[in-house]
């Protein structure tokens, strides 16, 4: 029950007040005339005043309502390093029984997990929101249970009680952090990029622990090279890409003994591999309507540095025609076959025969370059059927296959083979398939494959086109100088450009023409996993995730020699995958999550908010606290104590308002005050 005096004056509040100045001038002007009654007409005046004013009295029944302190648990990722677990629900405990102890309090416990993505912990996010819910005029106080390390101390809202932490870990934790900077999204293959490392120790560090470190670095999950580097100090590393496409370098520094944690051990950086120019040397045995097909082509693509040469004239030949209406330069045979022969990524012979131009010294050179890595294309004519053919040349030890000496000719349609509606370089060539829809060829080197992937088939399906790695590199062969009749739109062409396109850039290496692949892109957390292979089947795809679980996971057929499937990530991180031989690897977001870029408890972030809300830090370590009640404004933090303040919030369930004095009774004691100042004056 509450009882208080209330006023609701029959006049607005103004006239109210009008009437007391009247009121005052005319007891002054009784005064200044010396009228005796004077003090009886103000004390009537002062009755019909507090008659307007309507005095009365308001009588409340009201209802208690008990205090709310809010219990925020921080169950992020870094939470669960080391026995922080274990004070976490040792002091969820004592809190509870020591706010059960309180008279009239109740507690709300609400707990925090990891961010979407890598927002890392928005503790002061989720105290709003448990605020937010709950009466403010009730709230008590407010703990928060936590290693003190969030990301949004800028929310932190306005508390109109105290807020305290408790903060977990120990004086003894320490850590090491492994961070890369200034990794660019794309290099450029051949030349080198720089990335800055830079290894932190954070924490109570072992006094033996020494000012150096290894680091691991590997590059698509290969077999790491061990470097010995400084720890603290900024550390500029030249990388080298090397293939084309993405390319996913991990640094990982082993884990020490003691250490809280080694998710923050390891960085990777994803860059993808571009080809600044690619270097052809084209070199034609002599001119016929395919050369100019091949120049077009080749000359057509911006990113292509070539470099033809025509023999229009072998040295056998003398037909009186100066050199000078032939050719511009001298064949540069040395400077090409010796000197300069590894700056070209690809060497096409289109039609080329033994004509004594290159000795077999040059070509012992062309071959050594394939086994070192290079690549080589050759666009066989009817000069590859015959004695001079360069298969009967050092060249011809990487060869996939022999000609047999005959040239066939005839019309026929080029297919993919069984092998090549899988094969990359060939699979789903626009116009392929069972009943091809591009134009014919006329002319075919019957030859025997001795090796290599036969992908495209001629006459009787005798091979067409056949590819073949030799040592580090790799060789194709095209048993037919009529796929320039595409180009030219014979029969309503083909897909020449695509077709030379795709094998220049299988014998470049790079990864998505790959035969055994294993291909992963990611978006936010999902995984779309594929399977490239040429065999007839596939088993699951091995998934171990940044905590070290294994999950495996099954693909579907999408298409001719691809299997795909898509999968959610439980969390971001390193993954890697591996079905049989083959291999991948992703970073969802960074691999050292922002949970663990600071991982020793501290309270120095949130010691702004704390102070403003009169709260303190008490560490776990020496035990869970008492919780006292104390007035506001008065200390709420003590030695192994925090205080909550009580708000004595109620509910009303009652109002009942009574007026103080009847109206007749305010009329009739002004009345007799009236008559008793008229009274006294008449006498006098």
């Amino acid at each position: 029950m509450s009882n208080s005096v209330i006023f609701a004056p029959l006049l607005a509040w103004p006239m109210v007040w009008a009437a007391a100045l009247l009121v005052a001038a005319m007891v002054l002007l009784a005064i200044w005339r010396g009228l005796p009654g004077w003090w009886l007409r103000g004390l009537a005046g002062v009755v019909l005043l507090a008659a307007l004013a309507n005095p009365s009295l308001q009588r409340e029944d009201r209802e208690a309502l008990s205090d709310i302190v809010i219990l925020v648990v921080d169950e992020s990722a870094s939470q669960g390093l080391a026995d922080r677990p274990d004070q976490v629900d040792q002091a969820v405990a004592r809190i509870e029984a020591e706010v059960a102890r309180l008279d009239n309090t109740e507690l709300r416990v609400v707990t925090l997990g990891d961010a979407d993505g890598d927002g890392g912990t928005l503790l002061m996010n989720r105290l709003t929101e448990a605020m937010a819910e709950e009466p403010r005029a009730r709230l008590a106080g407010a703990i928060l249970l936590s290693d003190g390390q969030l990301h949004d101390i800028d929310a932190a809202p306005r508390m109109p009680a105290p807020l305290h932490l408790l903060l977990t870990g120990r004086a003894t934790d320490w850590d090491r952090r492994l961070q890369v900077s200034n990794a660019p999204a794309f290099a450029i293959l051949g030349e080198p990029v720089t990335l800055t490392l830079r290894i932190d120790d954070q924490g109570a560090v072992p006094a033996n622990l020494g000012e150096e470190a290894e680091i691991l670095i590997s590059v698509d999950g290969g077999e790491p090279n061990r470097f010995v580097v400084p720890v603290g100090r900024n550390l500029e590393l030249p990388v080298m890409l090397p293939h084309g496409g993405l390319n996913v370098i991990q640094f990982t520094v082993p884990t020490a003994d003691g250490e809280l944690t080694d998710r923050n051990n390891s960085a990777v950086v994803q860059i993808n591999g571009v080809r600044d120019r690619l270097r052809v040397l084209l070199v034609s045995g002599q001119p016929h309507p395919g050369e100019r097909t091949w120049r077009n082509l080749l000359k057509s693509d911006s990113s292509v540095d070539l470099v033809h040469f025509t023999i229009l004239r072998p040295p056998e030949k003398q037909d009186g025609v100066p050199v000078t209406e032939l050719s511009l330069i001298a064949f540069p045979t040395r400077e090409l076959f010796l000197d300069k022969i590894d700056e070209f990524d690809l060497i096409i012979f289109d039609r080329y025969k033994r004509r004594g131009i290159l000795p077999q010294l040059y070509l012992d050179n062309v071959r050594q370059y394939v086994e070192d890595g290079g690549a080589v294309l050759i666009a066989a004519g009817p000069d590859f059927a015959s004695a001079e053919s360069i298969w009967r040349s050092p060249l011809g030890d990487i060869f996939p296959a022999e000609p047999t000496g005959r040239v066939l000719e005839e019309g026929f349609l080029p297919r993919l083979s069984d092998l090549g509606q899988r094969h990359p370089v060939t699979e789903g060539l626009d116009g392929g398939g069972a009943d091809p829809t591009w134009g014919r060829w006329f002319r075919q080197i019957d030859i025997d494959a001795r090796g290599g992937q036969v992908v495209m088939s001629g006459v009787d399906d005798r091979p067409l086109l056949l590819l073949e790695r030799v040592g580090e590199g790799r060789i194709a062969l095209m048993a037919s100088d009529h796929a320039w009749l595409w180009s030219r739109g014979f029969e309503g062409g083909g897909p020449q450009l695509e077709l030379l396109r795709r094998l220049a850039h299988w014998m470049m290496k790079e990864p998505e023409l790959e035969e055994e692949t294993l291909a992963v892109v990611a978006e936010g957390q999902t995984m779309t996993i594929t399977r490239r292979t040429l065999g007839d089947g596939v088993g699951s795809v091995a998934v171990t995730g940044p905590d070290g679980e294994t999950a495996s996971v099954t693909l579907e057929q999408t298409g001719p020699g691809t299997w795909t499937t898509i999968w959610d990530a439980p969390e971001i991180g390193l993954y890697r995958l591996k079905e049989g031989d083959v291999e991948a690897v992703i970073a969802l977001g960074p691999a050292a999550p922002r949970e663990f870029e600071q991982t020793i408890a501290a309270s120095d972030r949130l010691d702004p908010a704390l102070a403003a809300a009169g709260g303190g830090t008490l560490v776990l370590e020496a035990g869970a606290p008492d919780i006292r009640t104390v007035r506001s404004g008065r200390p709420a933090v003590g030695r192994g104590w925090i205080g909550v303040t009580p708000r004595g919030a109620y509910r009303t369930l009652d109002v009942r308002v009574i007026p103080l004095v009847a109206s007749w009774l305010f009329l009739a004691l002004a009345a007799l005050l009236m008559i008793g100042a008229w009274l006294r004056e008449g006498r006098k």
